[in-house]
C-alpha cells in the first residue's frame, strides 16, 4: 500500500462559502463536508475520529477563509482547538467565521459539526510578519533536533512517525514504550483526498500528536487530550514536523504539557496540550510494529 495516495478525508459537499468570497460577522459560511477514510480512526475507538484528522480539517477551512479575504500577507502564529465531545467517524461539516480583520490581524473561528451539533472548534490567529528588532532576548541555547537523514531521508510523503525516548530513532513503536522523554519526527498526511497538503495544515494536524509525545508511558497512553494550542513563530519548510516532549505537569488526573515544534531547519514553535486521565481505555504500542510502506 502507497501511504501517499492517502488522505484522512474526501470532500463529498463542495464548499459554499470561503471559496466563494470573504466570510464576516456571526452569519459564517459552510466550507462544504467532509467524509472521514479509515486513516482518521481513532486508536481509542474505531467509531471516533482521532485529533490530528480534527485538528488538520478545522486549519484547512481556517486557511482557506483567510485566502479566500485575498490576505496573503498574513501567516498562522496560534491554532488553539478545542475538542469538547467525540467526533464520531462520520461526515461532518465545517463552518467559519471571521471575528476580526484589520491591518496585521486576522481571527477566525471555525466550527466542526456532525448532525447539526458542533464537536470541536479551532481559533485561529493569523498575524502580519515585520522585522524583529536588534534588542538581545534570552533563547535556549539547546534545540531538538530531525534524524539523521540516513535513518529518515527528507520526504513531503506520509509516513510512519519516527521516534526517540530511551531507545534510538525507529518506527518501531514497541521500543518507546518506556518512561523516557519521547521526540517525534512526523511526514504529515494530506487532509483532504486531491488537494496539496500546505505546512500549515501538515503543522496543525501534527500538533495533535502532542499528547503521544508527552502522554506516552511506560504503561502506553493513559490520557485523552481535550484541547491542543499550537504556536508559531514560522511556517514549517515543507510537511516534516517534529515534536520534542519539554515539560509536563499532572495533578489529580489533569495533566498539561508542552512540546517543541521544529523542523529540519531549526525552531517553529512551541503546543501545550491539556489531557484528562483515561486510564480504563489505555492504548499500549508494545505489541505491534509500526511498518512505513514506503521504506524496505
Amino acid at each position: 500500500m502507497d501511504l501517499s495516495s492517502l488522505s484522512f478525508f474526501t470532500l463529498v459537499e463542495p464548499a459554499d462559502g470561503p471559496t466563494e468570497g470573504p466570510i464576516h460577522g456571526a452569519a459564517g459560511g459552510s466550507d462544504g463536508a467532509l467524509a472521514p477514510t479509515d486513516l482518521a480512526r481513532s486508536s481509542w475507538s474505531r467509531e471516533q475520529l482521532h485529533g490530528v484528522a480534527v485538528s488538520g480539517a478545522l486549519a484547512r477551512t481556517a486557511e482557506r477563509t483567510l485566502a479566500a479575504l485575498g490576505r496573503d500577507d498574513l501567516r498562522p502564529a496560534r491554532h488553539t482547538v478545542d475538542l469538547f465531545r467525540p467526533a464520531r467517524f462520520e461526515p461532518c461539516t465545517l463552518t467559519a467565521e471571521v471575528v476580526r480583520e484589520s491591518a496585521r490581524i486576522c481571527l477566525v473561528d471555525v466550527a466542526l459539526s456532525q448532525h447539526g451539533e458542533r464537536v470541536a472548534r479551532a481559533s485561529v490567529l493569523f498575524l502580519k510578519a515585520t522585522e524583529s528588532t536588534d534588542a538581545s532576548v534570552w533563547e535556549p541555547t539547546e534545540r531538538p533536533s530531525p534524524p539523521p537523514e540516513d535513518v529518515a531521508p527528507p520526504t513531503d510523503a506520509p509516513a510512519v512517525p519516527f521516534l526517540r525516548s530511551d531507545a534510538p530513532w525507529s518506527q518501531d513503536f514497541r521500543q518507546h514504550q518506556n518512561a523516557g522523554r519521547k521526540t517525534s519526527w512526523n511526514a504529515a498526511v494530506p487532509v483532504v483526498a486531491g488537494e496539496r497538503l500546505t505546512p500549515f495544515q501538515a503543522a496543525a494536524a501534527t500538533a495533535d500528536g502532542a499528547s503521544l509525545v508527552l502522554n506516552w508511558g511506560s504503561a502506553g497512553v493513559q490520557h485523552i487530550n481535550t484541547d491542543v494550542t499550537l504556536a508559531l513563530a514560522r511556517l514549517p519548510r515543507g510537511t516534516e514536523v517534529g515534536l520534542a516532549a519539554l515539560d509536563r505537569v499532572e495533578v489529580d488526573g489533569i495533566a498539561v504539557g508542552t512540546a517543541a515544534v521544529f523542523d529540519r531547519e531549526g525552531p517553529v514553535g512551541e503546543v501545550v496540550v491539556t489531557s484528562l486521565v483515561n486510564a480504563r481505555r489505555s492504548i499500549s504500542f508494545d505489541r505491534e510494529e509500526q511498518r512505513d510502506p514506503n521504506r524496505a
